[in-house]
């Protein structure tokens, strides 16, 4: 199940994006640290009721964030569609105990679908150069790569920039 997180939720959030941040880091792709994603990123995820949960058995598995901000970084990119009617996706993550089983394809269906049943032109999102793996995902996915963005804080390498126009 998907549903909107819940504050009182906030320490099992972070216990999976804590994991997958280890893992990844374990895997040489240093994309989340113990600067991101902060526990104020998720509050304030949850007041603007953007962060949505993904449970697996009763327990919180996963994370993503519907969004219809777009964040300074992404100005500079050209953008397939107009900058006004388009859903951003930050910070979807599955444990690493339960990667590989079709989850993040779900949330992202999921978003997709929000995006569609609430009129947003496209779904735009950002990911770690580096990460090859996440790269594929989206690609695959039929998202198109438009440009890179920088975050210094948590690397030296780039985040590409995607958008899947609905």
């Amino acid at each position: 199940m998907i549903r909107l997180a819940k504050k009182s939720e906030i320490d099992k959030i972070l216990t999976v994006t804590k994991a997958c941040a280890a893992f990844m880091i374990k895997n040489d792709i240093y994309q989340w640290n113990e600067h991101y994603p902060s526990k104020q990123a998720f509050l304030n995820d949850i007041a603007q009721e953007e962060l949505y949960v993904l449970e697996v058995d009763e327990k919180i598995a996963g994370t993503i964030v519907l969004s219809t901000h777009m964040d300074s970084e992404y100005v500079p990119i050209k953008w397939l569609t107009k900058n006004d009617t388009n859903l951003y996706i930050h910070r979807l993550s599955v444990h690493p105990e339960l990667q590989g089983k079709g989850y993040a394809q779900k949330m992202m269906n999921f978003a997709e679908e929000y995006a569609k049943n609430n009129d947003f032109v496209s779904v735009r999102l950002d990911t770690f150069s580096v990460n090859k793996r996440n790269v594929n995902f989206y690609q695959t996915r039929g998202y198109k790569q438009l440009g890179d963005i920088f975050f210094p804080k948590q690397s030296e390498h780039p985040f590409h920039c995607f958008e899947l126009v609905l």
